[in-house]
């Protein structure tokens, strides 16, 4: 009995190519089409692949998720949950469109999963039950997520941005603007590390406290 023809690509190189268009040109050039172009084939025959671009996004997430840096678990959940998100934060940066795709995604591959699993680890000495944690490392993703396109969008502060900032209070007209910026001594740079670590605290301990 004959034969078909052997698929001429593989899903993981259809995957592999529109991450490279998305690293690129950003998540709104991940079309069919393009990432057809990208490999060489009909724009058609990538449904042999892959169903839809939803499913597309989703195998790429999941793909650039084995690149999260490793983080070992230590029992402080402080701790763990900042090296968590910084890593977070890393891969973001490596892949821009990542942030913008995770919303809608069906996180089910195995490299999701694990970092889940490493999110629930972190928490497991705060005694919240299964659906907090969860919801708590989808707020911190979120968080994450945030903070990583406002730095791409170039809307975190600069030094210059800071002090100009500071000269333009020091007029008088902003007495309370005025007042907290100098309350640390001097206007600062906004800290990823300071203000995940503030996230991650309230987080936490509000939770347990409404438990």
């Amino acid at each position: 009995m004959a034969r078909g023809r052997p698929p001429a690509y593989t899903r993981d190189q259809v995957v592999a190519a529109a991450i490279r268009v998305a690293d690129a040109e950003g998540l709104p050039a991940v079309t069919m089409r393009r990432v057809a172009t990208e490999i060489g084939a009909g724009a058609m025959s990538l449904y042999t692949y892959v169903p839809t671009r939803d499913r597309l996004l989703d195998l790429m997430v999941d793909r650039v998720g084995a690149e999260t840096r490793p983080v070992e678990i230590t029992g402080d959940w402080r701790a763990d949950l900042l090296a968590l998100a910084g890593a977070q934060r890393t891969l973001m940066l490596a892949h821009p469109w990542l942030p913008a795709a995770l919303p809608d995604r069906q996180l089910t591959g195995r490299n999701m999963l694990a970092y889940l699993e490493r999110g629930l680890a972190a928490l497991a000495s705060t005694g919240l039950d299964g659906p907090t944690k969860l919801e708590i490392i989808a707020l911190i993703t979120g968080f994450v997520a945030a903070y990583v396109m406002g730095e791409a969008a170039g809307r975190t502060p600069t030094a210059d941005q800071v002090a100009l900032l500071t000269e333009a209070v020091a007029g008088g007209d902003f007495p309370h603007l005025a007042a907290a910026l100098s309350a640390g001594g001097e206007a600062r740079e906004p800290s990823f590390e300071r203000i995940a670590g503030w996230t991650i605290n309230g987080l936490v301990e509000q939770a347990t406290r409404a438990n």
